[in-house]
């Protein structure tokens, strides 16, 4: 493959420790987040202290003295559970198992209702506010559920929250991760240097020098168009069909300096299809390949052609190459250029798009790509 990129791939996690923002909350998240915890257990307990108070004057028991009671009882219930709730962090409960935690917040639940329900009496038990002489047993074991399932119900509420938020956050990391990698597969599958095209190309350009001086400098101007092609595509995933084939017409005028009269070349481009966006050095590799399994190792030599076209919004481009693949090779699809395609079309396009390689013929080779259009589906992480 011709040289696209001359930067060295970089490792993967230096990748991202280059490209992605590093997971750290700042100060100002950390205390957002404590706000909104102590704003909803406020508010939380005070809807319940607004219940109880709803309650209280529905039966016409409502005295100034319950409502102290009531509003003790959302204190000790706002220290209680403030108090679970630094259990739960230092303990690593959120992570925990369901198995595991299921048993920690029933036991939880129940201990906290029991403390509240024994410190209301032990205050009920100086103070007088209610009298416990008109209540049966069965009321204190309802007293004692209904704090219980209060705790329990607080339990849920947090764990559900931390739940929902840690989905979310995990979630979004794994499309980040989907999308850096994604990313970092095409630059590295774009920055793939092929010396041996460079070598091949400099020494047909100094023999020329000699023989033909004129379209030596046509052959530098080639080359460098070729050069400046490879750095333009450092920054994008697509390119248009016809600057490709441009470069694809430049690779092959200076090839047929190196093969003479062993490589025939020939080209028809639909005019609809320049617009159309593909991968770049996408066709460029597929006629390389052509030459270098095909054309090359025929005496001979032989004849390349590429024929694009459009049909249902669908770019469609063949290339033709004299020569012959095994079978069992292309089942493998061992070769970098057919490896190459299918895994940037699968990248880009998923399955919109399609790559085909067979035998057409004796010593004929068929390349066929379909290319949607539209744009690809799966962008660069940083843009």
């Amino acid at each position: 493959m011709l040289l696209v990129d001359q930067k060295p791939a970089r490792h993967l996690s230096s990748y991202f420790h280059n490209n992605s923002h590093p997971e750290v909350i700042s100060w100002n998240k950390k205390l957002t987040r404590r706000k909104i915890y102590w704003l909803c257990q406020f508010s939380s307990w005070f809807l319940y202290g607004i219940v109880n108070v709803s309650l209280s004057a529905s039966m016409g028991s409502f005295t100034l003295s319950k409502l102290v009671f009531i509003i003790l009882l959302c204190l000790i219930g706002i220290i209680l559970t403030h108090g679970y709730r630094s259990i739960i962090t230092r303990n690593h409960w959120l992570q925990f198992p369901l198995r595991k935690l299921i048993p920690r917040v029933l036991l939880s639940s129940i201990g906290i209702g029991l403390i509240i329900f024994s410190v209301l009496l032990i205050i009920n038990f100086f103070t007088g506010i209610y009298d416990t002489s008109k209540f049966k047993f069965i009321s204190y074991i309802i007293g004692f559920f209904n704090l219980s399932s209060v705790a329990l119900l607080w339990s849920l509420i947090y764990f559900s929250v931390h739940y929902f938020e840690n989905y979310k956050r995990v979630e979004i990391e794994s499309l980040i991760w989907e999308a850096a990698v994604k990313d970092f597969e095409l630059k590295t599958l774009k920055s793939q240097l092929n010396p041996h095209f460079m070598f091949n190309a400099l020494n047909s350009i100094r023999a020329l020098i000699e023989e033909d001086p004129a379209n030596a400098k046509i052959a530098v101007t080639k080359l460098s168009n070729i050069l400046r092609y490879s750095l333009k595509i450092e920054r994008t995933e697509t390119v248009s069909f016809e600057d490709e084939m441009q470069t694809v017409n430049d690779y092959l005028s200076l090839e047929s300096i190196r093969f003479e009269e062993r490589l025939k070349y020939e080209v028809n481009v639909d005019p609809k299809s320049l617009k159309f966006e593909i991968p770049p050095m996408m066709i460029q590799t597929l006629v390389e390949n052509g030459i270098k399994h095909g054309i090359s190792s025929r005496p001979e030599g032989g004849k390349i052609s590429i024929c694009s076209r459009v049909d249902n919004s669908r770019l469609h481009v063949e290339i033709r190459n004299n020569g012959n693949i095994k079978e069992d090779a292309l089942k493998l699809s061992k070769g970098f250029g057919i490896s190459n395609t299918k895994h940037r079309l699968s990248l880009l396009y998923g399955e919109d798009a399609s790559f085909n390689i067979k035998n057409s013929g004796v010593n004929e080779v068929t390349a066929e790509l379909i290319i949607p259009t539209g744009g690809v589906k799966n962008e660069s992480f940083n843009n």
